[in-house]
């Protein structure tokens, strides 16, 4: 970084002392208390200001460029003050610069164009400390279960909440908002957890679209699509998180073991990944819950004989998932007998493939609503929330389900 340009104010004295020593930098160099060097600092910028001239200091808001001598006295050329240092504005990110060239290609001037930046999930994570100061994080590891089930893994799938869309009566038929979500969310994901039998491991799979927006701008990423949201972005990312928060908490109560992934969706890309480093780090003392931070958009687990997959749907459809799987992982596709695959996005129950096909594959229902967009374009689902367990030599044992309005 450059030297900070002097002020009038600062400059002065420096003229001043100059001035009464008779022009010697050395003598008022001394009289100032201070090096010869930051004098000459200082007596440019006094230069600038006109200060050493015998003829009127420059004008307010201007410097001294240019001093010539003519036959009708002296010629001073000012030129107006530099102004502050180019600040990017909050929320931006610089889109291009244009710049000004004389004809030996020397820059004169640049002009900076800035746009409304994508979030970083870094400081999403900055936001996210900011919203849970007031909380205090597990500092001590809660106790397991007594006796949970060695051979048993229990999937709690946690996709479509869409934290942050709303919906008003008149125009969806129900209404549905922030304070809503959270705790008919809230109520059936601890439901359902406290309904699963007790195992070795739970998986928190988030599927994608935890949240309904993925930055301020309320519009989806991909298509800029308008979206139906309620409040502020950094406050649906705050009761995202604390949902998450009381989920994981509800399974460590039942499980040995949790495991949490969360997928990114369509609405939630960037949040996803914000979301997966906030629950790392809000359990970092807690040996027993694993976050996996991995940001693609595919998770695969083997259990046993039992191979699993999932992912939101949006890039690739479910019925394609299997041969994924079957290729991306061949070797615990050849050593397990049970394949099940997850996947989410169209909030309707569906399965496109049974085991004759060598894997099953299930779309899952969302516990949300529809907003105005989807209840008038005459879509129809129901809702409920649902966790499967598997048996490691037997496949799928057991499942619970939470409905919360059937179609």
């Amino acid at each position: 970084m450059g030297t900070p340009r002097l002020t009038r104010e600062e400059a002065q004295p420096a003229a001043d002392a100059y001035r009464a020593s008779g022009w010697n930098q050395s003598a008022a160099a001394l009289s100032l208390g201070i090096c010869r060097s930051t004098l000459q600092n200082q007596l440019r910028a006094a230069t600038e200001f006109g200060m050493l001239l015998d003829c009127p200091a420059a004008m307010p808001g201007f410097r001294v460029k240019r001093v010539s001598s003519g036959p009708k006295g002296i010629y001073v050329t000012q030129g107006p003050e530099p102004g502050e240092p180019f600040q990017i504005r909050e929320g931006h990110v610089v889109k291009g610069v244009s710049a000004f060239v004389d004809p030996d290609g020397n820059i004169r001037g640049q002009w900076i164009k800035t746009r409304e930046g994508i979030l970083d999930p870094l400081a999403v994570a900055d936001r996210l400390k900011e919203a849970f100061e007031g909380y205090k994080p597990a500092a001590k590891p809660k106790r397991p279960p007594a006796r949970p089930a060695e051979s048993l893994l229990t999937v709690v799938p946690c996709a479509d909440w869409h934290i942050g869309m709303f919906a008003w009566q008149k125009e969806a038929s129900e209404n549905w908002d922030l304070k809503i979500a959270e705790e008919k969310i809230g109520d059936g994901i601890a439901d359902t957890v406290a309904r699963s039998p007790s195992c070795a491991v739970a998986v928190m799979l988030g599927g994608g679209d935890l949240l309904h927006s993925d930055n301020k701008t309320n519009r989806t990423n991909a298509s800029g699509a308008p979206l139906d949201v309620d409040g502020r972005w950094p406050k649906l990312l705050e009761t995202a998180c604390r949902l998450k928060v009381r989920a994981i908490d509800a399974a460590l109560e039942r499980h040995d073991r949790v495991e949490v992934r969360e997928l990114p969706g369509n609405h939630d890309e960037h949040s996803a990944v914000a979301v997966a480093y906030f629950l790392k780090a809000w359990y970092r003392n807690e040996p027993r819950v694993m976050v996996d931070t991995d940001p693609s958009l595919f998770w695969w687990r083997r259990f046993g004989k039992v191979m699993l997959g999932a992912t939101h749907g949006h890039t690739v459809k479910i019925g394609q998932m299997p041969q994924i799987m079957a290729h991306r992982r061949a070797e615990d596709w050849g050593q397990t007998r049970f394949r099940y695959i997850h996947g989410f996005h169209l909030h309707h129950l569906a399965k496109t493939m049974s085991e004759g096909g060598g894997c099953i594959t299930e779309i899952h229902q969302a516990p949300i609503p529809q907003d105005a967009w989807h209840f008038g374009s005459g879509f129809l689902s129901g809702r409920s929330m649902q966790s499967i367990t598997y048996h490691h030599d037997l496949g799928e044992v057991s499942r619970v389900r939470v409905a919360i309005l059937d179609a």
